[in-house]
């Protein structure tokens, strides 16, 4: 029986060269996390992969699947993983992609923030210690690093690193949080995230990490996810100026 306070989310759509190593690497780290991939409807056969892990003994207590038809966007993805990860009590709940961009063996670094050093949101940082990208384009590079500091400009939000999506949440925050009215999918999501738990009143730690571009498989960014996110933030700063935040219960 493979018990754990710690489930890892991660969404995918058309993952199959990735995933069964990205699940295997996180099994092999000496504290035991659970997983849960959120499928969009793969058509290479991403989720048959994971069932058929999922079957064998040593997996079956900690690998779990949603499964969904055709692709309905990040966010949302990470909010039925949520929902999934509050009613099946773990603790601490984490996002992470499938494609080796986030390194598995940062997952302790996160949980020791959140559980051992009490922050509420632990965010595995691109930017708090100068540029920490290997492998993407400077294009692509400059465009994620000025997508942060507008962010910060325009909502007043000292995070570096507003849009990764590495993270290790308390399950307190997802508690918290509405998350029936977050509204963006994709960048605009994970900003819109951090916002608002920054705006209610958590604790948020930036944990330095290197981030890899995917050695395997097709990246799932686009222009209109940038500009959901450029527009999004402007959002935010009205939203901060006027709309009523939970409290924090204790």
């Amino acid at each position: 029986m493979h018990t754990s306070d710690s489930i890892v989310i991660i969404p995918t759509y058309n993952e199959k060269e990735n995933i069964e190593k990205i699940i295997l690497a996180v099994f092999g780290l000496d504290k035991c996390f659970h997983i849960l991939v959120i499928d969009d409807g793969s058509p290479d056969g991403t989720a048959t992969i994971v069932k058929r892990m999922m079957v064998k003994e040593e997996y079956a207590d900690r690998l779990f699947i949603l499964e969904r038809s055709g692709k309905q966007g990040l966010g949302t993805a990470y909010i039925a993983g949520f929902k999934w990860a509050l009613k099946h009590d773990y603790e601490y709940i984490f996002e992470m992609d499938a494609d080796f961009s986030h390194d598995p063996n940062d997952l302790p670094r996160l949980y020791a923030a959140c559980a051992d050093e009490g922050y509420d949101l632990a965010i595995g940082s691109r930017y708090i210690c100068g540029v920490n990208v290997v492998n993407w384009p400077i294009g692509r590079v400059l465009m994620s690093y000025f997508a942060s500091k507008y962010v910060r400009i325009v909502t007043g939000f000292k995070v570096n690193d507003t849009t990764a999506g590495f993270k290790c949440y308390k399950r307190r925050v997802l508690e918290t949080i509405e998350l029936d009215k977050i509204r963006f999918k994709g960048y605009g999501f994970q900003i819109e995230m951090k916002f608002t738990a920054y705006k209610i009143g958590f604790k948020i730690k930036e944990v330095p990490v290197v981030f890899v571009n995917r050695r395997e498989g097709v990246s799932k960014m686009s222009g209109g996810i940038f500009s959901e996110a450029f527009f999004g933030v402007m959002q935010l700063r009205w939203d901060g100026w006027t709309r009523k935040y939970p409290e924090i219960k204790d």
